[in-house]
């Protein structure tokens, strides 16, 4: 059994992809916000929060199933083609993956958007599950945040 796999998950959204992206460019202050069941809060320990090499500490809340803290790093931001990609560097993640690499892109498709969210992991021994309930609250969140998002228009 393989210790390193890949995980992906498209959505589709009735929000535009340029709200969507904005909000997830955003996430520090609107999560918590926006997804108060899911998100406690969400700290800049380095940088801006939003460029790479930003560094911060996420505070989950009932919502997130086994991960209540982690430290996430950003690793790339396109603004071009809306893709954000994050390291997991710290939190509770580390106990069951040695690493953990996650992307995001928003597609525009029309009035509304396609969010694609994939990531690339080493679990810490072969006994660990895939990923899967993390990919299931990815999902969840792009859901919620659309509904947050029509919410507000």
């Amino acid at each position: 059994m393989a210790c390193k796999g890949q995980l992906e998950a498209e959505v589709e959204l009735k929000s535009p992809a340029e709200k969507v992206w904005c909000t997830i460019r955003d996430s520090t202050t609107i999560f918590p916000i926006a997804l108060p069941n899911d998100y406690k809060s969400i700290q800049v320990l380095e940088g801006d929060g939003k460029s790479p090499g930003s560094v911060r500490l996420f505070t989950y809340a009932e919502g997130s199933p086994i991960v209540k803290v982690s430290t996430e790093r950003t690793d790339s931001v396109d603004e071009v083609t809306k893709t954000f990609v994050y390291s997991v560097i710290g939190g509770d993640l580390m106990k069951y993956y040695k690493s953990f690499i996650g992307k995001i892109v928003v597609v525009p498709k029309g009035e509304s958007s396609l969010v694609k969210w994939s990531c690339e992991y080493e679990k810490a021994s072969q006994d660990i599950p895939d990923p899967s309930i993390i990919k299931e609250f990815a999902v969840q969140n792009f859901v919620e945040i659309d509904h947050y998002l029509q919410s507000k228009a």
